[in-house]
């Protein structure tokens, strides 16, 4: 499978339904892995994200695990630099962080987002990144 293709077909595992959400700003799509049950107790979720796309400012209360696996994307923690995250980055976010990641402006990216300690609770969705923050990113 060809990684320029990854608008119509996932890279390692599928794509999944596109997001439809306010919690999101574009295209993106979700394939559930591993749902949040009481053996395993580590929802594990595929995200890709078409070039530009991200999601609001969020939190978990139990902190998260981001495993890059294709594309460029973008993480920002409030108040710090953006990094830009490439294919095999391994992002910890501890809990309670105010955050944001998505696509940079000419790449799609995907990523396996692991929930850590998901009984401390669901994420805390917050305010978009707006286009003029995203757009003045360096």
């Amino acid at each position: 499978m060809l990684k320029s293709n990854i608008l119509n077909e996932s890279v390692i595992f599928p794509k999944g339904e596109e997001i439809e959400s306010s919690n999101f700003i574009g295209v993106a799509w979700l394939q559930r892995l591993v749902n949040n049950e009481s053996t395993f107790n580590c929802p594990i979720s595929n995200v890709t994200f078409e070039p530009g796309a991200r999601n609001n400012w969020h939190k978990h209360p139990g902190g998260q695990i981001l495993l890059c696996i294709g594309g460029k994307g973008y993480y920002q923690e409030e108040d710090k630099p953006v990094q830009v995250i490439h294919e095999g980055d391994v992002v910890k976010i501890l809990p309670d962080i105010k955050h944001w990641h998505g696509a940079t402006p000419d790449s799609w990216f995907s990523h396996i987002a692991i929930s850590t300690n998901p009984q401390k609770g669901a994420a805390e969705w917050l305010e978009p990144v707006t286009d003029q923050e995203y757009n003045n990113l360096k």
